[in-house]
């Protein structure tokens, strides 16, 4: 029977190691949960015969050989997965289940593995009294920080099911946003790479089959057609300088975009760009508000709410004019007029922050303007997709039909002048 090493802790929280025999990967976990251990980690022994690789369904906590472990800072989760947790455990909680148990369950039931030793790490802290917010805070590549605050603001009301299913409604919202920026970015990028493709194949495999034709014709080639051919052999012939150069410089852009000075730039050039640049824009606005709403109805503070939407805009220049905004509030102003001070910012979003704040209702304001926004970046998202379509077709239309131009005026010039005697 395979034998598996394991490191966990018990019902007091204390670490143990050693060892258990069992059929495969999940009658191991199984046993070692029985006995009330937390399982940090569990691989098999070398010489202990083939364990299974994934448990029922390909969910086993730990799936692979047995040098293969799950490392914590490794675990990622899909949008999907944290959108059904958090659900779930809203439900439970508001159910009159116990916050453990419900995390327990909730672990058992998860197909990642990744997740459910997250999971179970986050019990065993909450076991020992931490307040979940803080097991959670442990975790930043699965929990992030909007995540976690407003979990310590639920905690703090005692709302922690309301905050919760709040949660859930954002993480949804924010992973429909996404997927309209996916849809609006895939298309023209893949057209924009076929198009280079075939031009470069036909450039440096086809063209230059009929340089050989050209020569022995005795007719004057057009400026079209030397050019081509002139570009063809240059690609053909220096493919060793211009194919190592072109990827040279796709790094160099890519690491220069990682400094601050790139990074800014990169962002500047997003917001500020044709036909694009009105769609980034939307969707850094509604990412803003809808954030930035949905923390302040959670109960976190609006100090504290601004420093962790500045954070997560995902663009460096938005993110000076919240700090900014955020410095003004702290020195006792109103956040509409500091927001409107830096330009970057629609009139109509400032004002209505303004009004929010002297009504009292500014996270429903906030709310509005996000779903507004959110409407907008559809529309545009659609017309943008209509308008790329013929555009890439005009593109390809321009390069291909450009180059059977170039190849085919000195045949129909041959042509001529051989009729013509």
């Amino acid at each position: 029977m395979p034998q598996y090493q394991y490191k966990a802790k018990n019902a007091q929280g204390k670490p143990i190691k050693g060892t258990i025999s069992a059929q495969n990967e999940t009658d191991a976990v199984g046993e070692l949960r029985r006995q009330g251990f937390v399982i940090l980690n569990l691989t098999q022994m070398k010489g202990g015969g083939k364990a299974a690789s994934g448990g029922s369904g390909g969910g086993g906590l730990f799936s692979g050989g047995s040098k293969k472990n799950i490392k914590l800072s490794q675990v990622r989760v899909k949008a999907q997965d944290m959108v059904v947790f958090t659900r779930q455990l809203s439900t439970m909680i508001s159910s009159g289940i116990p916050l453990v148990e419900s995390l327990e369950i909730l672990a058992e039931q998860s197909s990642n593995a990744g997740f459910r030793l997250v999971l179970d790490t986050v019990v065993s802290e909450v076991r020992t009294g931490r307040d979940l917010s803080q097991a959670m805070g442990v975790h930043k590549k699965v929990f992030p920080k909007i995540y976690v605050n407003m979990i310590k603001a639920g905690e703090a009301s005692g709302q922690l099911d309301i905050v919760l299913d709040r949660l859930a409604d954002y993480q949804e919202a924010a992973a429909a946003l996404k997927a309209e920026i996916k849809s609006a970015m895939t298309y023209p990028i893949v057209s924009l790479v076929m198009v280079l493709g075939i031009t470069l194949f036909l450039l440096v495999f086809i063209i230059p089959k009929f340089e050989e034709m050209f020569s022995s014709m005795d007719v004057e080639l057009p400026a079209i057609t030397k050019g081509l051919l002139a570009t063809s052999l240059f690609l053909k012939t220096n493919m060793l300088i211009w194919v190592p150069a072109s990827i040279g410089i796709g790094v160099g852009v890519f690491m220069f975009s990682k400094t601050d000075k790139g990074c800014r730039l990169k962002d500047w050039l997003l917001l500020n760009m044709p036909v694009f640049g009105t769609l980034f824009s939307k969707v850094t606005i509604s990412r803003f508000t809808r954030t930035f709403g949905t923390l302040i109805q959670s109960g976190v503070p609006i100090l504290g709410a601004l420093e962790i939407v500045s954070e997560t805009t995902g663009n460096s220049l938005v993110s000076d004019a919240i700090n900014s905004a955020s410095e003004s509030v702290r020195q006792g102003e109103s956040l509409g007029e500091p927001l409107a001070k830096t330009k970057i910012f629609p009139l109509m979003v400032t004002k209505m922050i303004s009004i929010g704040e002297k009504s009292g209702a500014l996270e429903t304001l906030l709310e509005k303007i996000s779903e507004f926004y959110d409407q907008q970046v559809k529309v545009t998202v659609e017309s943008l997709t209509s308008l790329i379509e013929p555009l890439m077709i005009g593109v390809m239309g321009f390069l291909v039909g450009g180059m059977v131009m170039a190849i085919f005026f000195p045949i129909f010039k041959m042509v001529g002048s051989l009729s013509g005697k």
